[in-house]
């Protein structure tokens, strides 16, 4: 029996061995399938994704600035307040203005009523030449009856050199009357009264006035919500200074800044996956490319690298790309201007182009809110026009 036992005890350690050995063949085996698949994987998708975290929240920020020179009253908006197109956000003192013009307004009226006098002296002027007409032809009869009586030695030579220059003078006189009519003509050329170019340049003076007293209301051209508040009630502003800013909750897309080697698959129409940082994988944005920058980062600095200079060391630029965000999702989760996100994109459809080559036919961004209708202010002119004309 103890034979048996020195013959099993060596052959415990070799049985051992074999399973540990075909563990370690298993374990291999498992490691070399696992590293095939993800190849496999790789090749056939993880290679058409482009991925970068150096991507930030873009939007449009719309700079508000007076229109018109004045010192604030009043200040209706602050930072983070929600505000809809047309709202009232900085009122300026309109005294000014109000004096700018009530002057422009009698202004017009005074322009009215000296060019309507014109028009009148045009009716007098002819008058004047047919009376003179009237003066030159009776000096001519005058003067034709006694040329016979001088000839016949019955009237003096006096007599009759003072009928010649009755005639001369009538026809100085004559003259002057037909000048006169040609001057007054060529101020007024026959046009109507609200045509005249002094009627039109008063009433200009009065819109521009009207216009100017209406901007010292100051409006939100777009919804949205203030952002960088800078003025204060008492500050006297002009048209160069920044009031504020209004940053639309919507429209807002993503500059992905992708390396220079991530770039040479992607092309327009590829789509994307966004995630941002605020709301974390919870929420996933869709996208798609719609333009690549036309330079790096580096070119458009306020310091471009001189890489022609000095020692030069390679440093892999990154292109901006810009990704359009679903609007609904932005609705549902909305984003702030500066966000950080992270960019996946799939450049497995490679059908688009690298640069777009269709010019757009609609505006970008518009707003009318603080276009101004000047259907009341040339309302007032036909009235001022009307009351003054006689």
């Amino acid at each position: 029996m103890s034979a048996n036992a020195e013959t099993q005890a060596p052959q415990q350690p070799a049985n051992k061995k074999g399973k540990r050995k075909s563990a370690l063949i298993l374990l291999t085996l498992l490691f070399v399938i696992i590293a095939v698949a993800y190849g496999i994987y790789w090749f056939l998708v993880l290679r058409h994704f482009e991925e970068t975290d150096d991507a930030y929240v873009a939007g449009n920020q719309v700079q508000i600035m007076a229109q018109v020179s004045g010192s604030v009253t009043k200040v209706w908006a602050d930072n983070t307040d929600f505000v809809k197109q047309g709202d009232v956000l900085v009122s300026l003192d309109r005294a000014d203005a109000e004096q700018a013009f009530e002057k422009a307004k009698t202004q017009l009226a005074s322009s009215v009523r000296q060019t309507r006098q014109l028009m009148i002296n045009s009716k007098q002027y002819q008058a004047n030449i047919e009376l003179q007409k009237t003066a030159l032809a009776q000096a001519q009869s005058d003067l034709n009856r006694r040329i016979p009586l001088g000839s016949a030695n019955l009237i003096g030579r006096e007599e009759l050199q003072h009928a010649r220059d009755a005639v001369t003078s009538a026809q100085a006189q004559l003259d002057v009357a037909v000048q006169q009519y040609n001057a007054n003509q060529a101020m007024i050329l026959g046009t109507k009264l609200e045509e005249q170019p002094a009627v039109q340049q008063a009433a200009t003076e009065v819109r521009n006035s009207w216009m100017a007293l209406q901007r010292t209301t100051i409006v939100s051209p777009m919804t949205g919500y203030v952002s960088r508040r800078a003025v204060q009630v008492g500050a006297q502003i002009s048209p160069s200074t920044a009031l504020m800013a209004i940053v639309p909750a919507s429209g807002m897309w993503v500059d992905a800044n992708f390396k220079e080697t991530q770039l040479a698959h992607m092309r327009i129409g590829q789509s994307a996956t966004i995630v941002s940082d605020i709301y974390g994988d919870d929420v996933k944005y869709t996208g798609k490319v719609v333009g690549l920058d036309m330079g790096t980062g580096s070119a458009f600095s306020l310091l471009p690298a001189q890489n022609a200079t000095g020692n030069w060391i390679k440093v892999v630029q990154r292109l901006p790309v810009r990704i359009e965000l679903d609007a609904k999702q932005v609705e549902q989760h909305p984003l702030r201007i500066g966000l950080s996100t992270l960019v996946n994109v799939d450049t497995s459809n490679r059908d688009g182009s690298v640069l777009s080559s269709q010019t757009r036919t609609t505006p970008v961004y518009e707003s009318n809110a603080r276009e101004l209708n000047l259907t009341p202010a040339n309302q007032l002119i036909d009235q001022i026009i009307q009351a003054n004309a006689g």
